[in-house]
């Protein structure tokens, strides 16, 4: 568990880094206590094996994942940010969780990497609506690629923007809100049953 004066250090950092690199970061302040124990009940942890997160930042989310883990499970955490990243290389040790510098877009690559094919869920709070088309749509479709059969993307966000791109890329989007947080806080449940090998027709428009 994090202390005071660790938590106070995490959350400098994460406002230094909003200042910095807003459209990076979807929010100023990390997740609230509901807003994460929401989107965490999505995960069966009897089955999860392989755990992905992109942008996981000071890692309030990471630690929480951590927590609930199998001891035989590994997490992924992606993360562009330099400063972000090396944070969490020093503070959160832990022998399940590989730390990589780099672009969700590249998932797949950097998983096979550690010896892994697929991912049995994938957790994301990076901003989908202030990011490129083009980049956007390569997430989401190496995102569906990397899901293991029965697999889930799991997405928090602050507007509604993403679904129609999340509705075009998987078969089955379920969505959630949770109102206790700041800002309020959009989720969605993606599910898709094989892989997807192109983008979309509608969307290479």
């Amino acid at each position: 568990m994090a202390t005071n004066a660790s938590t106070r250090s995490q959350a400098l950092l994460f406002a230094q880094n909003f200042l910095k690199h807003p459209r990076m970061i979807g929010s100023l302040i990390p997740s609230s206590r509901r807003l994460i124990d929401r989107i965490l009940s999505k995960v069966d942890w009897s089955r999860a094996r392989v755990i992905v997160e992109y942008g996981p930042g000071v890692g309030t989310i990471t630690r929480e994942i951590l927590g609930r883990m199998r001891p035989d499970a590994m997490l992924l955490a992606i993360e562009m940010n330099e400063d972000f990243a090396e944070y969490l290389k020093h503070n959160l040790r832990d022998p399940r969780l590989r730390v990589v510098r780099g672009s969700a877009a590249d998932a797949r690559e950097l998983l096979l990497g550690f010896g892994f094919e697929a991912a049995d869920y994938v957790i994301s709070g990076i901003p989908y609506t202030t990011m490129p088309d083009h980049v956007r749509e390569q997430i989401l479709v190496a995102t569906r690629n990397l899901l293991a059969p029965g697999g889930s993307f799991l997405v928090y966000q602050f507007t509604r923007s993403v679904l129609p791109h999340l509705e075009s890329t998987f078969d089955r989007v379920h969505r959630d809100f949770e109102p206790l947080n700041i800002l309020p806080a959009q989720l969605f449940d993606c599910r898709g049953d094989e892989p997807l090998l192109t983008v979309p027709d509608s969307q290479c428009d």
